[in-house]
């Protein structure tokens, strides 16, 4: 074995110091946005951490050391000159407002459910079986609802689904829709919300997600044409569906072409079936960079064991690309596949009998 070049230990270390940052800092927002001290600061106005104390009611000792961890992070603004911090506009866009394109708060709640549920996983490597989604900690999957929702707010109706076909002026004349795998519901209700002439349908194997889903499908206002029910992917009411949809969940599946397979026998005759899913390259090579090494990791630790856990086990991980993506819908007996349209994070595929 070649002796170590120590240049490049240095630099490898130097890396891992700032690595090791970033997971300390992410622990540090989801506190922030688990007590509201982003929200309390969302208006920009400097304060010390005795002003943000008297603000919220938390202890001023805590404060002090969770604004200089943000400060030196450089997730909150420090003014030396007043001894103040501030979130500048572009930073309370990123972790005070739930709506704004850039969100980001709830990522580093997926964060902390592979730290939680890492013991899990390695079990799973041990013996080779599945860990199922319904087997992780909660953070998971509320984390899951708030990180992806930031795209779907951005795309869905005003991208994803104009770029589909012929679509887009069936749901708003009055359509048949149904989400597979629909979680918390942000995808079905962000429809609803968009298309009130149609009805909509969300399915998810998750009991709790599905019972989460039907009272924010009631805050939301859009009960009367929302129906969220328990079933799976092979599982669900086959009837006609003008539009079926499945958003980050077909590589999930233990069996993606039986529920391909389901899906066709569900739509109606010229029904389309998207697959929205995690970008990715058809080469290793070429997923290598910063979204790649985020999904790849949360494939390790989430997408590939929930495959595994279940019948068949294909587990496609969240960097399937879309060849892999191609032959599941080819197998299942459609005859067109192709890419609508994509973003840096998400590929949309289009997909006829």
């Amino acid at each position: 074995m070649h002796q170590p070049d120590m240049q490049k230990v240095d630099a490898l270390v130097g890396r891992l110091i700032g690595d090791v940052g970033a997971a300390v800092s992410g622990a540090l927002v989801v506190l922030g946005d688990d007590v509201g001290l982003f929200k309390a600061m969302a208006d920009g106005k400097p304060v010390t951490s005795t002003e943000l104390s008297e603000k919220t009611g938390i202890r001023e000792r805590y404060l002090r050391e969770w604004l200089s961890a943000l400060a030196a992070a450089d997730y909150l603004h420090y003014d030396e000159r007043k001894d103040r911090f501030s979130l500048t506009p572009e930073q309370a866009m990123v972790f005070s407002d739930e709506d704004s394109p850039a969100f980001f708060a709830g990522a580093f709640q997926v964060v902390q459910a592979l730290w939680a549920d890492e013991p899990k996983v390695a079990e799973a490597f041990r013996t080779g079986k599945g860990l199922g989604w319904h087997e992780h900690s909660n953070c998971l999957f509320r984390g899951t609802e708030r990180f992806f929702r930031t795209g779907y707010n951005n795309n869905l109706v005003a991208d994803w689904i104009p770029a589909l076909n012929g679509m887009e002026a069936r749901p708003k004349a009055g359509a048949k829709v149904a989400d597979i795998g629909c979680g918390h519901g942000a995808s079905t209700i962000l429809m609803a919300q968009a298309y009130p002439a149609s009805k909509f349908y969300g399915f998810d194997y998750h009991m709790p997600s599905i019972e989460r889903a039907r009272a924010a499908a009631k805050e939301a206002g859009v009960d009367d044409r929302v129906t969220f029910q328990q079933a799976s992917a092979s599982s669900f009411p086959a009837d006609s569906y003008d539009l079926i949809a499945m958003f980050d969940c077909l590589h999930d599946m233990g069996d993606p072409v039986g529920a391909g397979k389901h899906v066709r026998e569900s739509l109606s005759a010229d029904g389309t079936w998207m697959i929205v899913e995690p970008f990715a390259h058809d080469c290793l090579k070429d997923n290598l960079n910063p979204v790649g090494r985020v999904y790849y990791g949360a494939s390790t630790m989430i997408c590939t064991p929930a495959s595994m856990s279940q019948e068949v086990g294909l587990a496609l991980g969240a960097q399937a690309g879309e060849s892999k993506l191609r032959k599941v819908a080819l197998d299942a007996g459609f005859k067109h596949f192709h890419r609508a349209t994509e973003t840096p994070f998400n590929m949309v595929f289009e997909v006829r009998a």
